[in-house]
């Protein structure tokens, strides 16, 4: 599922009406518990969080004219994804969040490198969604890009 939004506002208003709340509650939970210094936007047609230009001029080594991207939301055709990039690059967070995840969910962690699945709304934990946002400010974001992904 492909949207053509300019802002994450339009993103939401364009999505089926059974995605929209758990959209914009992930939205919400990010928005509050995400450091500062995170900026939200639309990239890869998206909702997304990054680290601007104006903090990190590099910006992301596969473009650099795109900032450096760090979470995203996204509706796709059969689940909700939340792709987080601390996870992928972030050894002991992901860790984290696997042993949490089943204390706050009852199904099976539909999970890969950096993407969360979730193909039933009424599962998402916002909660610990929020938790995971508090665990990498932008400049650890910088620091573990730089030394695991950029290099490579």
């Amino acid at each position: 599922m492909t949207i053509d939004a300019q802002s994450p506002d339009d993103y939401i208003a364009q999505l089926p009406e059974d995605r929209k709340e758990a959209v914009s509650k992930l939205r919400e939970t990010i928005k509050k518990n995400l450091p500062d210094g995170f900026e939200e936007c639309i990239n890869y047609k998206m909702i997304g969080y990054v680290v601007p230009h104006s903090r990190y001029p590099d910006g992301y080594h596969c473009d650099p004219k795109l900032p450096l991207p760090f979470i995203n939301i996204a509706s796709q055709k059969n689940f909700v994804a939340l792709y987080h990039m601390g996870m992928y690059a972030n050894p002991d967070v992901l860790d984290w969040f696997v042993k949490e995840y089943p204390k706050h969910v009852k199904t099976k962690l539909d999970m890969g490198k950096s993407c969360i699945r979730f193909k039933n709304t009424q599962n998402i934990p916002y909660g610990l969604i929020g938790e995971l946002c508090q665990k990498i400010g932008p400049q650890d974001w910088i620091d573990i890009y730089e030394q695991n992904i950029k290099k490579a």
